[in-house]
């Protein structure tokens, strides 16, 4: 079975929550299952922002990205978290590959929208890298960067990232692990099940604003693109991983 899961930036930003999602993903990663991680960091780089002084300003979700904010986009997410992620994959037993959309050309991207500056829309995606070393058992952590031929650097949207990276690898399932327990609806209860219409709906209606609009719309670009679930769920719960693989409703499922 391929996988890809998508860590959000405030899972990991505790060495305790990285450890324990680290030993749940190796634990996953057993013979029959090729498994690739990308990972966001917006929290981390919010409060690196925040030291410097820099104020941090978002358009649906996305954070405006300054030439200034694109060089610590670089040392956050492809630097520092990227890298204590790794290491807690390491410790965990696993093999893993810290990547970002860079690497031979994993995820190339294009101006979403001049507005945000340099943050990228995911235009193409190369899997082979991600196939050459799921196939010999390593376990590829990639950071939400991409770029282009011509040498652009994006900050791309790390939901809209696990999608692109998703599809290439012709992934199965897609996770979403985040910080809430999955999507609301306007009653504020959680919803177990959504089609596509369903979670266009709640964008539409102001339910879904800010960093959920941006989980949805990626939701429902992946399985407008064949991708057969995306599953959105509470990271922080002790097990998630182990449940969903055993196929147990927890947070929500998007379905076309």
């Amino acid at each position: 079975m391929k996988l890809l899961i998508k860590l959000g930036g405030t899972l990991l930003d505790t060495p305790d929550s990285r450890q324990r999602l680290a030993r749940e993903i190796a634990a996953a990663a057993e013979p029959g299952n090729q498994i690739v991680v990308v990972h966001g960091g917006g929290k981390q780089m919010t409060r690196y922002l925040a030291e410097r002084g820099v104020e941090s300003h978002f358009v649906n979700g996305l954070r405006v990205t300054t030439p200034e904010i694109i060089d610590a986009v670089l040392k956050v997410f492809a630097g520092s978290v990227n890298t204590e992620l790794v290491s807690a994959f390491r410790a965990a037993g696993a093999r893993p590959v810290g990547l970002t959309g860079l690497d031979a050309g994993l995820v190339d991207a294009e101006v979403l929208n001049p507005e945000l500056g340099q943050v990228g829309k995911p235009v193409r995606s190369d899997a082979r890298l991600l196939d050459l070393l799921t196939g010999n058992s390593y376990l590829p952590v990639v950071a939400c960067v991409a770029g282009d031929a011509r040498g652009a650097v994006y900050n791309v949207n790390a939901d809209q990232m696990a999608v692109a990276c998703g599809l290439s690898f012709s992934a199965e399932s897609l996770v979403f692990l985040t910080d809430v327990e999955g999507v609301r609806d306007r009653s504020g209860a959680i919803c177990p099940t959504l089609t596509r219409d369903q979670a266009a709906g709640l964008i539409r209606e102001g339910v879904a604003t800010g960093g959920m609009q941006a989980k949805l719309e990626a939701a429902m670009d992946a399985l407008n693109k064949g991708i057969r679930q995306v599953l959105i769920a509470p990271g922080a719960l002790a097990g998630a991983i182990g449940r969903l693989l055993a196929g147990q409703t927890l947070g929500t499922r998007l379905i076309p």
